[in-house]
């Protein structure tokens, strides 16, 4: 397949450099650099963090960031038990 994207100049001029010294050419070090970020993608865990919010509509407001942590994660003391 082939697509067009938009790199930043510093980036490829790294990539120009690496692929003469090491004899790559620019199409490998690209599907080797792509392949290696899905994959890490893949396999990277799950954040479980949620924040607090009222109806699904946006953050509770006036929230020390202690009860913000209790609130996402459930804990029993949450409801003005000072952290």
């Amino acid at each position: 397949m082939k697509t067009t994207i938009d790199i930043p100049d510093a980036l490829a001029q790294d990539a120009k450099r690496l692929v003469r010294e090491s004899g790559v050419t620019l199409r490998d070090l690209v599907v080797t650099g792509l392949r290696a970020e899905v994959a890490r993608r893949r396999s990277a865990p799950r954040i479980d963090f949620v924040f607090p919010t009222i109806g699904g509509n946006g953050l509770v407001a006036d929230l020390a960031p202690g009860e913000v942590i209790d609130r996402s994660y459930g804990f029993a003391a949450a409801a003005g038990s000072p952290r």
